[in-house]
């Protein structure tokens, strides 16, 4: 679980975050959702900590990101499994290698267990018949799907992906949709999702967290869409970025 407690930013005399406080549970996948400008980007960078707030909290299972020494960091960042927009590969490493890459950076398994784990994680995404393809030679659907299995290598408790279905056709995004959501049960892990993907909000939105000028304006999930309290203005979002 991660809980975000009375968050603050601001940049010069621009205030961008103006208080939020939320809760993603272990699980389910977490949908952070907005306009442009509303603060999604600045929110989850706070969260994973790459920009640091001016007030609030962020706890992963009640330990506070922002008061943890180096070496606590460091444990918290082997928890955390990252989804890049662009799948953030490395053109001159094969499918496999881009899997086993965090396992040789960060873990002490052997060469043997890393690469059992690999596979295992392509054979789960359905990749394992291109694992010595490089990246050049497989789909945009294909490099996420990688994207996806290495992001899960360290086995994770925390999975961040930013803009996941960014890039692809409605059928693949889809696939990357459920494989998220499968995924996220499986293995129990606590999703978090930035997304502008409004199909993906009504298909695998667990929990939405709509922001509107650095405020939570909404909180609810996809089952609770379409309710008569969701404000007319978080829907009419929601409708105009249909694909």
């Amino acid at each position: 679980m991660i809980q975000v407690k009375s968050l603050y930013k601001r940049f010069a005399d621009k205030e961008v975050l103006k208080g939020i406080d939320a809760t993603f549970e272990a699980g389910k996948t977490n949908l952070v959702i907005g306009r442009s400008g509303a603060g999604k980007s600045v929110f989850v960078k706070c969260m994973i900590g790459l920009i640091q707030p001016d007030e609030g909290q962020v706890l992963y299972d009640g330990r506070n990101l922002l008061t943890m020494s180096k070496p606590e960091l460091l444990r918290l960042r082997r928890e955390m499994g990252m989804l890049f927009q662009g799948s953030a590969l490395f053109d001159s490493m094969t499918v496999i290698e881009n899997v086993l890459f965090p396992m040789e950076m960060f873990s002490s398994a052997s060469y043997d267990k890393s690469y059992h784990r690999a596979m295992e994680l392509l054979e789960r995404v359905g990749l394992a018949d291109a694992a010595n393809k490089y990246p050049a030679e497989i789909s945009g659907g294909m490099m996420k799907r990688t994207a996806i299995a290495r992001a899960l290598a360290l086995n994770p408790k925390y999975l961040f992906c930013d803009e996941p279905n960014s890039g692809l056709d409605p059928k693949t995004s889809m696939v990357i949709d459920q494989l998220i959501y499968e995924l996220t049960k499986e293995y129990n892990i606590t999703t978090v999702v930035n997304t502008h993907d409004m199909n993906s909000v009504r298909s695998i939105g667990d929990k939405i967290i709509y922001l509107h000028h650095g405020l939570k304006e909404w909180e609810g999930s996809s089952a609770t869409l379409d309710s008569p309290d969701t404000p007319e203005s978080v829907m009419h979002f929601i409708n105009a970025g249909r694909l």
